[in-house]
Formats: structure tokens, sequence, C-alpha cells
């Protein structure tokens, strides 16, 4: 059995031949019919998976306090354009809001809100949850249209929903990884045409195994690019948390996820959130080579207890019932903790400045 887009893409490649796995990947997401963000509601216990966000108001809240800091540490500007690249159902920056309100009042009546976000149905949440800050906020399809001056950026689980592409191992060389059809009229991976520029690869690939497989991820680059060109345009500090390595790598590490579980990545196009670990060295390496300062990268775990999970935790279960006090221990242990179904070592954050400041709670790199 397939989906109605499994179907569809069937059709495209006997139409045309295989597609890449780029090709895949967005259709998946993004077809006009049958994508999955067109169609589903993936966050949340009823959805597919749940973000750092939908956690505990923790995690919002220390992103909120690192965004203080880096507007002092930039020398308190005004009018800040506070942008959050694909802000789910909003409440990482209802969070953000509540924190930078509190802490710092004169950062917050001059700022202005900017949520980038394509979905429809998303930004209609988004404005539910956002009601109260008023006409602070507006919405932009794209991020090229966040009007000028001095900018902060939060970008939580973005990159990993861009498509890469794959390379695989072969006798003659790295080819393109696509998805064609079986003897069995089912979709399935093979090898194209196309070849990859062996510069590209990190060094010791003489005595990789066939099948080896390597991702590039250039649509993500693209991206990177534009949030370092804003910030060397117009001052600021972006930060990007997502799961993923902090060095370039081989491995697959394309994944589906459906009803909180991995599903086979070919299984149920349209139905399944599909993602791939990102590659933190390339984005660094691409915010270097625009001239953009890099803060540092660090695991989620040491950026929020850096930033005072711990004794924000402890706060807020002051005083509180043992059952809730219980929760909040849970809802750190998740986003801070090491281990399978924790975020706090498999999630990276990385944060690029216009210029050489130091942030906490990363340490000065070279």
């Amino acid at each position: 059995m397939t989906t109605a887009l499994g179907e569809k893409i069937k059709t495209i490649i006997r139409a045309n031949g295989p597609i890449s796995v780029t090709d895949y990947f967005s259709l998946c997401l993004a077809d006009p019919q049958h994508g999955y963000y067109r169609t589903r509601e993936p966050f949340g216990r009823a959805g597919d998976f749940v973000t750092a966000p939908e956690i505990s108001q923790l995690f919002g809240e220390m992103i909120g306090i690192f965004m203080v800091h880096a507007w002092q540490r930039h020398g308190t500007p005004a009018n800040v354009r506070f942008v959050e690249i694909g802000p789910g159902r909003g409440t990482m920056m209802s969070d953000m809001l509540r924190v930078i309100a509190r802490l710092a009042p004169p950062l917050y009546e001059t700022l202005t809100v900017h949520l980038v976000e394509t979905s429809e149905r998303l930004r209609d949440i988004q404005q539910e949850k956002l009601a109260g800050h008023g006409d602070k906020l507006s919405w932009h399809t794209d991020f090229d249209t966040v009007p000028a001056g001095f900018t902060l950026i939060a970008a939580n689980e973005l990159f990993d929903a861009i498509p890469i592409r794959q390379f695989v191992h072969t006798p003659t060389g790295f080819r393109e990884r696509v998805v064609g059809l079986d003897t069995d009229d089912e979709l399935g991976f093979t090898a194209g045409v196309a070849t990859l520029d062996p510069a590209l690869l990190p060094g010791g690939t003489q005595k990789l195994p066939l099948g080896t497989v390597f991702e590039v991820a250039p649509a993500r680059q693209a991206v990177m690019t534009a949030l370092c060109e804003r910030l060397g345009n117009h001052g600021g500090t972006a930060l990007i948390i997502d799961y993923g390595y902090m060095a370039t790598a081989f491995g697959d590490t394309l994944q589906a996820v459906r009803m909180h579980e991995y599903d086979p990545t070919l299984a149920h196009p349209g139905e399944a959130d599909l993602t791939s670990h990102v590659d933190f060295q390339h984005l660094a390496e691409t915010a270097r080579a625009a001239g953009i300062y890099i803060n540092g990268c660090v695991h989620q775990g040491d950026f929020l207890i850096g930033l005072g999970l711990m004794e924000r935790a402890g706060a807020l279960g002051h005083d509180r019932e043992a059952d809730v006090q219980h929760g909040i221990q849970l809802a750190v242990d998740r986003l801070a903790g090491a281990g399978e179904g924790k975020m706090g070592e498999l999630f990276k954050v990385l944060a690029v400045s216009s210029s050489a400041i130091d942030l906490l709670p990363f340490r000065p790199v070279d």
C-alpha cells in the first residue's frame, strides 16, 4: 500500500526517470496537494513529533535570556528586528518575548517581531498564541522581506527540514543517490548519473566500503548565506539549534518520523516528516566565508545549563506539588540530558554574529 503522494511520485518517475533525493525530500514536505507540511499538523503529542519549546517553557526562556545577553553585548541598539524562522506554533516566540519583556523592557518596547512562515495554518495558530503582543508582530513568507535594521535571529529545527543531496560510493566514484522504481514497482534507492566533486569529501576516502553515503546541502548553505548577509549588512546575531554533527562526516542520516516513531524513508511519502542531520561544521564554514564571526558551537545541554537552566527549573518548581516538580525535572532531563530520547547531546547550538563579541555560554574560538 502506498500514499497519494507515493503514486504521484511513481507517475513522475515512470514519465521522466528516477528523481534525486533532493526532489523526493521537497515533494514529501512541500507538494502543494499532498506535502507533509501542507496537509498535516506535525507538532505535539497528537502529531508526529514534539519540538523542544513544546516540552517545556524553560527552553524558550533560556533562548530569551540569550537574546537579551546578545543585545547587551551589541551595545543595546533600539528598534531591533527580532526574527524567528520556522516558528512552529509560536510557543518559543511567546516564551522568549515574556522573558525579554521582564528582563529588558527597553529592548521589548522598541523591537518588532518578524515570523518567517510559509504555512497559513500555522500562521493562524501563531497569531492566536501571540495576540498579546499586538502591533509588534508581522509575518513573512520570505526572510528577504524582513525590514532593514539590527537583527536578532532564532532558528530552531529549521535546517534539518531543508532538502539535501546524497551521493553513494560506487566502483566509479561517488554518484548521486536517486529514487526510482524496483522490480516490484515500488520506490527504491539507486545510483544515478551525476558524480560528486572529490574536493568536497573529507579526508581518508580511499578505504571506504562501497555503498557509503555522503551528504551535501547546497540549499542549507544558501539559507545560511542569506542569514549571514543580513547580519553583515545590518548587524546582529543568529542562533541556530538543530540535531546534527559538529564535524563533516560520512553516513546516511535521511530519516522519516511518523506518529513519534521512525518510519522507512520511502514508505509513506507525504504522511511522515522527512529530515536529515545538520552538518554544523559546514554551516560554520559558510558563515566564516561570508565574513561573519563564529561565537561557538556546543551541545544543547551545555548551552541550556550554561544559561541557567537548572536555576530556572528550581525557581519554577519552588513550593509546587511533587508531581509538578517531577514533571519539570523530566523536562530538564529530556532537553539537556544525554542518551536515547534526550536532546542534550544530539542537538547542537551554533551562534554567529556580525562582530567579534563574546557570548555566554560559548567560549571564544580562533
